[in-house]
C-alpha cells in the first residue's frame, strides 16, 4: 500500500481519488471545497487539512486542477521541498504546453521525478475508472506513474517526452470539438430534409461519416446509447471545459505555426454557446444553439436566441 496525495477533488478528481483508495492506497485527499473533500472521504479517502499536509511522506502526488496557473503555483509553493524527492508527481490537470513543460523542468532540476497526464474519458470514465492517460515525461517516471494511473484507467499510453501528454490531449480534444460540431450539424440537417433521426443515425453510425461524436456520444435525445442529451444535457463534458481546451489549441497552434482552420470554428461556436449561458451544459448541447440558427427566416439578419432556448 502507497501514501497518496490527491490535490484537486472536482468532477474528475472527486471520481479519481476514490479508485485509489479501493485500490488499497492511503489516499490524502485535499480541496478547497469543503463539500468536494467531504465526498472523497466518505468514498475512503482520508482527509488533509492542507496541500502540505497531504504531500508530507507522500509516495505519489497525483493533482488534477483547473489551469496551468493552479498547477504552477500547487507545485512551486505546496509540493517542491516538501514532498519526498522520492515521490513520483502526476499532473493530470489539462494544461497548456509550456506551463507543463516549465513546471517538469522544474521538478527535475529539484530532483524530482514528474509526469503529465491528461485524461480523457470524461465524469462517467472518472467514477468508473476507464479513463485513458496520456502520459508525458521520461520512460522511468513513466514506468512509476504507470502504476497509480492504471488503477483510474484502462489506458495508459506514453506520448513522448515533458509535455507530450498535453499536446496529445489538447489535438485529441480539438478533433473531439470539430467532430461534435459537424455532427450537430448533420442531425440538424438531416431534421429540416425530412429525415427520421433514428433512422439517419442507423445509417451513418454503420456509414463513412460515423464517428465517436455519433456512435457513443449522439447529441439527440433518444437516438443512441444513452448519454447527456437524455438528460437535459446535464453531466458529461461541460461545453465551458470543451471550450478551454480548444482555446488550448488555438493557442498551441499559434505558437507552432500550425493552420487549424476548423480547430478554430469550433472555438468560435462554443464560445457563442458558453457566452449564451451554455457553460454548465454538456457540450454536446451546442446542438440547441445550432438547431435555433436554422429557425432564422430567409433573407433576415440572424439574431441569436435567448438563453432561455437551452433550457
Amino acid at each position: 500500500m502507497a501514501r497518496v496525495a490527491f490535490i484537486g477533488l472536482g468532477h474528475m478528481g472527486g471520481g479519481m481519488a476514490p479508485n485509489l483508495a479501493k485500490a488499497g492506497h492511503e489516499v490524502r485527499a485535499f480541496d478547497l471545497s469543503e463539500e468536494a473533500l467531504a465526498h472523497a472521504v466518505e468514498r475512503g479517502c482520508k482527509r488533509a487539512k492542507s496541500t502540505d499536509e497531504a504531500v508530507e511522506d507522500a509516495d505519489a502526488v497525483v493533482t488534477m486542477l483547473p489551469a496551468g496557473k493552479h498547477v504552477a503555483e500547487v507545485y512551486r509553493s505546496h509540493v517542491f521541498g516538501k514532498a519526498p524527492k522520492s515521490a513520483i508527481l502526476i499532473d493530470c490537470s489539462t494544461i497548456d504546453v509550456a506551463t507543463a513543460k516549465a513546471v517538469e523542468e522544474e521538478a527535475q532540476g529539484q530532483g524530482y521525478t514528474m509526469v503529465d497526464a491528461p485524461v480523457s474519458g470524461g465524469i462517467a470514465a472518472a467514477e468508473g475508472g476507464t479513463l485513458t492517460f496520456m502520459v508525458g515525461g521520461g520512460e522511468q517516471g513513466f514506468q512509476q506513474a504507470r502504476e497509480y494511473l492504471e488503477k483510474m484507467g484502462k489506458a495508459v499510453i506514453h506520448a513522448g517526452e515533458a509535455g507530450s501528454g498535453q499536446a496529445a490531449k489538447i489535438c485529441n480534444n480539438m478533433l473531439l470539438g470539430a467532430s461534435m460540431a459537424a455532427t450537430c450539424e448533420a442531425f440538424v440537417l438531416a431534421q429540416k430534409l425530412g429525415l427520421d433521426l433514428q433512422t439517419f443515425y442507423d445509417i451513418s453510425s454503420k456509414a463513412s461519416g460515423q464517428s465517436w461524436s455519433m456512435t457513443s456520444y449522439c447529441p439527440v435525445p433518444g437516438v443512441g446509447p444513452e448519454t447527456p442529451a437524455d438528460r437535459g444535457y446535464e453531466g458529461g463534458f461541460a461545453a465551458a471545459l470543451m471550450l478551454k481546451d480548444l482555446k488550448l489549441a488555438m493557442e498551441a497552434a499559434q505558437k507552432a505555426g500550425a493552420y487549424t482552420p476548423m480547430g478554430g470554428e469550433a472555438a468560435d461556436l462554443f464560445q457563442r454557446f458558453v457566452d449564451r449561458g451554455g457553460g454548465n451544459k454538456d457540450f454536446s448541447a451546442l446542438i440547441k444553439m445550432i438547431d435555433d440558427s436554422w429557425k432564422t427566416p430567409e433573407g433576415e439578419k440572424h439574431v441569436e436566441p435567448p438563453v432561455t432556448a437551452l433550457d
